[in-house]
């Protein structure tokens, strides 16, 4: 059984401080959804950004921790070749028997109710304007209550993903320090369901299949969003580190400044792209690469230089960039945040540059045993997300979606999600016009 790692004294003092922030990443996210979509469903946005994370806190507590669970804590085992493989925790329901101490498992419980908030609003993105309130806070409860956990307890909590390292040799088992496979790309996965789901807005595509612009209201939401995560962020991937990665009090620094640089290179090599590709930069495809360098950030961040996480977040931003174009143009997919670009592709990169340049500390006598096979693990990992966390989370939406349809009809798109699901917009002292004016006139 793989053990928990050990704190120091001044750990879980930082450990706390660094989850405390994370709400700011959430506040972040929310704004950003907000922002590029479209000023008439302003208030369900935010409406369903609060219900989706009390949603996702209350399952997670009932019982998304105790399938997660915590390194050396008790779990299910499926054996292989004589080896007991941990595939899901056994632990209480509604944290019962469990002591809110400060002790790491409860510290983990604290960061794993946040994180699962997170991860639940990256599918908003992808479903603005469109998605059902109920059916949106429907579809998190099989997020935060099973999706997430389960993930989550084969990389965080002592599952076979992490004891690949141990029982495989395959370097340190699959890593991801601050979540960018357990948060942003089961989030990112979620998002492509669900826009599958959803199906494209209404005017979103001409009959001929081509894609029409439509721009998000308001920008400022936008890079304010951006500003936000960024903290949050620090804090996430610092936590993430010291909780299940053995990083020292002293790595939060290298944390905050990969995390700081990553962003910066992704956001910038964005605005480059779309100078070159458009003559102007563009200001929400940078913000998308802002954000997408923060999602890769996440997995390598405790273990590589500065100057590697600014490779990480500069081709983060590119691929970011060119992504968007590709999912909304090929594949007609109608993603109005980017969302799964920007946390699904990043994300998988985020994991992938874990094999590429992470530095591990050498494993007892032998300094390469720490660092050998780490690229197959990462493999491994990312082949499970997109083999098998995909096909989970789409056939339980799908089934969701038999028996409650999540899209609004056609009449509460062209109302606005304000109107027709709440009965009051968020900006009533502004005309807000319909497609038909828009279309019409532009």
């Amino acid at each position: 059984m793989t053990p928990a790692p050990a704190l120091s004294d001044i750990a879980p003092v930082l450990c706390l401080l660094s989850i405390l922030v994370v709400p700011l990443a959430i506040a972040g996210l929310s704004l950003i959804n907000t922002g590029l979509g479209r000023s008439r469903s302003a208030s369900h946005l935010m409406l369903c950004s609060l219900c989706i994370l009390s949603v996702a806190a209350l399952l997670y507590f009932a019982c998304g921790f105790a399938w997660q669970g915590y390194p050396g804590g008790p779990a299910y085992q499926f054996f292989l070749a004589g080896r007991g493989w941990n595939w899901i925790g056994s632990g209480s329901f509604f944290l019962r028997r469990m002591d809110l101490d400060g002790s790491p498992a409860s510290l983990a419980c604290l960061f794993g109710m946040l994180s699962v908030g997170l991860a639940g609003l990256i599918p908003l993105g992808a479903g603005a304007d469109r998605w059902r309130l109920r059916a949106a806070c429907a579809s998190t409860a099989l997020l935060a209550g099973w999706t997430y956990p389960l993930f989550a307890h084969w990389v965080w909590g002592g599952g076979w993903l992490a004891q690949m390292g141990e029982l495989q040799g395959l370097g340190r088992g699959f890593v991801d320090a601050g979540g960018s496979g357990t948060i942003q790309v089961v989030g990112g996965l979620t998002a492509l369901s669900m826009a599958w789901i959803l199906g494209p807005r209404r005017g979103k595509y001409t009959a001929q299949g081509m894609p029409s612009a439509i721009p998000g209201h308001n920008s400022v939401f936008v890079a304010l969003g951006c500003l936000l995560a960024l903290i949050g962020w620090i804090g996430l991937n610092s936590a993430g580190s010291l909780l299940f990665n053995g990083v020292g009090p002293g790595g939060a620094v290298r944390v905050a400044i990969n995390t700081i640089l990553s962003a910066s290179a992704a956001g910038l090599m964005a605005a480059a792209i779309t100078r070159v590709r458009f003559g102007k930069p563009d200001a929400s495809l940078t913000a998308n690469g802002w954000i997408g360098g923060l999602a890769a950030s996440s997995a390598a961040c405790a273990f590589v230089v500065p100057a590697e996480a600014v490779v990480i977040g500069g081709i983060a931003g590119a691929l970011v960039t060119f992504s968007v174009e590709w999912f909304e143009l090929r594949l007609t997919v109608d993603d109005p945040a980017g969302a799964i670009s920007v946390h699904g592709v990043a994300g998988l990169w985020g994991l992938l540059s874990v094999g590429l340049f992470a530095d591990f500390p050498p494993i007892g006598d032998a300094a390469s045993a720490a660092n050998s096979g780490q690229l197959l693990a990462q493999l491994v990992g990312i082949a499970t997300l997109i083999g098998f966390v995909l096909p989970l989370t789409y056939a339980l939406n799908w089934l969701l979606n038999r028996f409650y349809p999540q899209r609004v009809p056609l009449e509460g798109e062209r109302q606005g999600m304000d109107l027709y699901e709440l009965g009051a917009g968020a900006y009533p002292d502004f005309m807000m016009h319909s497609d038909e004016f828009s279309q019409r006139n532009f």
